[in-house]
């Protein structure tokens, strides 16, 4: 036999989905307010950016109170292993079910670039700022992602500039090959070649090479003045330490554009010393830094690299700006980060440019020779600063789409 439910009244049809979607409301207020840091964790950039990462932007979560919007803040972390199918599915899950904000450092071009798309679709935030391709705010600019420390051009513009100045003439490149390497040693040549100098070869090797007589025999036949590492963490240390077991040194001079604290630690000074590097912040700068960086220290047993420095600058500003905003919404919180300046414990002159570019003054030091050295991290000197306007890309040479042109 059929039967049929009674139906409800009218009234208690709309108490019944006020109360349905008051509890949604406060589950919703309930639940954290994430960041994710995707990164390298355990491979050839963990020492760049990796668990350090983590540490920077927890403490920044931590120097803003602890929540926002009136939730709970919660840091996420993950590992992309460099491979940027990874990192996509990890950002899927974090943009979709996890409800993740921001997603911050990334540390490789590859997978940052792969992510411009999916930020855009969602309108969440990215901000690179261990993967450094000059794409990233060029053909590949993105309006809900901004490239917050320093990109390939800054790091080998200015290093060709000063070497050009020593009266260096030739440059060859040992490269890694995928899109990071490839744009570093396109940016670095293309300087090269301007200044009237010559490129007399390069060669290419997989991430995370642990062998490179090849490719140093190669820089050691081609004669040239400078021999240009274009790659980063271990590949670089593995780089320099073994060219100077092959002899390169000191009749060639060796260079890596991308270089870190972390690295100068790695080879040592005995190896690593007057090599003339560009970076974006340095622990034993002032009070401030020095004060940031103990904390840093207390964690993590190791001094902060300048993109650790830059992950928690970049963190700080993002909340901020949502606070203002009262939202994650991607665009808006972006517009509110445009607007006000950055005067942190990063930089003090820092802006966003219309390309979504933070541009900022960028030093030029030089690694110490050991008897200059008071400690194991007292490793870097200053040689001299250069301002926004000259440290990095100018605005109308990226070919970034949201930039308006002129006529």
């Amino acid at each position: 036999m059929n039967s049929t439910l009674p139906a409800l009244p009218r009234r208690a049809v709309l108490a019944g989905g006020i109360a349905v979607s008051l509890a949604g409301r406060r589950a919703r207020a309930a639940e954290p307010f994430r960041i994710g840091v995707l990164a390298d964790m355990s491979g050839t950039y963990a020492d760049v950016s990796g668990p350090g990462s983590v540490v920077a932007a927890r403490l920044a979560v931590e120097d803003f109170g602890g929540s926002v919007l009136g939730r709970p803040i919660e840091v996420l972390s993950a590992d992309h292993q460099n491979k940027s199918d990874v990192g996509v599915a990890i950002a899927r899950e974090w943009l979709g079910p996890q409800n993740v904000g921001l997603i911050v450092d990334i540390g490789n071009s590859s997978v940052a670039l792969a992510l411009q798309g999916l930020v855009r679709d969602a309108d969440r935030v990215a901000i690179p700022v261990s993967a450094v391709s000059s794409d990233l705010t060029g053909k590949a600019c993105s309006p809900n992602s901004i490239h917050w420390a320093q990109d390939n051009w800054s790091n080998s513009v200015a290093l060709v500039r000063a070497l050009r100045k020593a009266g260096k003439k030739t440059f060859f490149f040992v490269t890694v090959d995928y899109s990071f390497g490839l744009s570093l040693e396109s940016d670095a040549a293309a300087e090269v070649r301007k200044s009237g100098g010559k490129v007399l070869g390069a060669v290419r090797h997989p991430l995370n090479t642990t062998d490179f007589s090849s490719y140093l025999l190669q820089a050691q036949a081609s004669g040239a003045d400078v021999v240009v590492f274009a790659s980063a963490g271990t590949d670089t240390v593995t780089a320099i330490e073994q060219a100077h077991e092959f002899g390169l040194t000191p009749r060639q001079v060796l260079t890596a554009p991308s270089f870190y604290l972390a690295t100068a630690y790695a080879i040592g000074l005995a190896k690593a010393q007057g090599l003339q590097v560009m970076q974006s912040w340095y622990w034993d700068s002032n009070d401030i830094t020095r004060a940031w960086a103990k904390r840093f220290f207390a964690r993590r047993q190791r001094m902060p690299n300048d993109s650790h420095a830059a992950d928690y600058s970049a963190v700080a500003h993002y909340l901020q700006a949502v606070a203002k905003v009262g939202s994650n919404e991607g665009r808006a919180v972006i517009a509110a980060m445009r607007a006000a300046p950055i005067h942190d414990m990063f930089t003090q002159d820092g802006r966003i440019r219309e390309d979504n570019k933070m541009v900022f003054t960028r030093d030029l030091m030089r690694v110490k020779a050991p008897a200059e050295s008071h400690g194991p991290w007292d490793l870097l000197a200053l040689v001299g600063t250069i301002p926004p306007d000259q440290a990095f890309r100018p605005l109308d040479e990226g070919d970034c789409p949201l930039v308006k042109r002129g006529g």
